[in-house]
């Protein structure tokens, strides 16, 4: 009996053994997939358990931008805090006091109507908060006047914020046309090439095309619309064009408004469109560098210094003095007369006649002489008529 308990005990313990390898294998494939998708919504669990959260994202999302200042007036030269909140996290603003506005009818006639010189830029925290001082100025136009702020890149957003410049004069404002409202329907766009001029700095010009609706209860007639140009980071420049013709309650219009930038711009331009102070379309457009303008310095700059190297060589072989004798004869050099000293003109030269007792004999060719020889006197010098000793006896 011991010995068939014996071989019992390990069979039924080698197959528990067997069971437990084979039940782990088979759970593991679908265990890991399961660990990794708690933990991946883990996060959006606790989000969601949290009360008031998505109330909290929909206040965000529905947030407003605000501006509230430190004082309600102030004369010029004083100094005022502006508070803001409620816009883009990292954003760039700038301030600026406007005349001829009020918050709900916003700033008439745009940044004309403001004291640009005297603004000032600031940028929100991560949570869209700010805090900045600015001076207080007189604006260029009557009040009523408000503390306008506005982003300088990106999506348009402004708040307004009543704000009275003691000693500034107030005037009442322009009376609204009616209750006609535009709004854009369809996207705009800019029609319109560059020509060769524009190649070479001319103006770039386009036209802003776009389609508005009038969904007011009154029609619109001869609307004056206001379109900017911002290029890079700084605040767009606002020029006021009006449309002619009329706008029925319940219908559109295609318009059609000319937009010209500064010569030789170039870069990232941001064209917009504002109406009644809200702005109603945005368009970049990218301008081209006007390269003819650099071929023209390059130009420049090689061709001028030929010409006045020319010219300086022109000169020169006009100034120079000029030799009356043949190139190729070599100047005799002259002796320098000294001071107190008188030339005295050279002897001429005396020619020797023939001796006496002489005959010339007769020749073909010119008259020559015969010089007498320095060792020799006329009566000693050999003749050929005076006989010599030589082979007489």
């Amino acid at each position: 009996m011991t010995g068939q308990a014996g071989p019992a005990a390990p069979r039924s313990g080698g197959h528990r053994g067997a069971t437990r390898p084979f039940a782990v294998s088979f759970a593991a494939p679908f265990a890991v997939p399961f660990v990794a998708l708690l933990v991946a919504l883990l996060p959006a669990l606790l989000m969601l358990s949290a009360p008031g959260a998505g109330a909290a994202d929909t206040r965000a999302a529905d947030a407003k931008p605000v501006v509230t200042l430190s004082k309600q007036q102030a004369g010029k030269g004083g100094e005022i805090t502006v508070k803001g909140g409620g816009w883009r996290p990292n954003a760039l603003l700038m301030m600026l006091i406007c005349g001829r506005s009020t918050p709900d009818r916003g700033v008439i006639g745009g940044t004309n109507s403001c004291a640009n010189a005297e603004g000032r830029a600031v940028t929100t925290d991560g949570k869209g908060a700010f805090r900045k001082k600015m001076p207080v100025a007189e604006p260029p136009v009557p009040c009523p006047c408000v503390v306008h702020v506005a982003t300088v890149t990106g999506e348009q957003a402004a708040a307004d914020a009543v704000f009275v410049v003691a000693g500034h004069p107030l005037a009442a404002l322009p009376k609204e046309t009616g209750d006609g409202r535009l709004a854009v329907l369809a996207t705009t766009r800019l029609e319109g090439e560059s020509g060769i001029l524009t190649w070479f700095g001319a103006p770039p010009a386009r036209q802003l095309v776009l389609t508005v609706g009038n969904l007011g209860s009154t029609p619109v007639k001869d609307p004056v619309f206001e379109v900017g140009t911002a290029h890079g980071v700084f605040a767009p420049q606002w020029e006021e064009q009006q449309w002619r013709g009329t706008i029925a309650s319940g219908r559109k219009a295609q318009i059609k408004l000319p937009v010209e930038l500064t010569a030789g711009a170039h870069g990232d331009y941001q064209i917009s469109l504002r109406y009644g102070g809200k702005v109603l379309a945005e368009q970049p457009w990218g301008v081209g560098r006007p390269w003819g303008v650099t071929l023209f310095w390059i130009l420049l700059c090689l061709v001028v210094p030929a010409a006045v190297f020319r010219i300086g060589m022109a000169v020169v072989d006009k100034v120079r003095p000029r030799s009356s004798r043949a190139p190729g004869r070599a100047r005799r050099r002259r002796p320098l007369r000294r001071a107190g000293t008188t030339v005295k003109a050279p002897k001429p030269r005396r020619t020797p006649g023939p001796t006496e007792g002489s005959t010339a004999a007769p020749t073909d060719g010119p008259a020559s002489t015969t010089a007498a020889l320095p060792w020799f006197t006329p009566d000693s010098a050999p003749s050929e008529n005076r006989p010599t000793t030589k082979g007489h006896s």
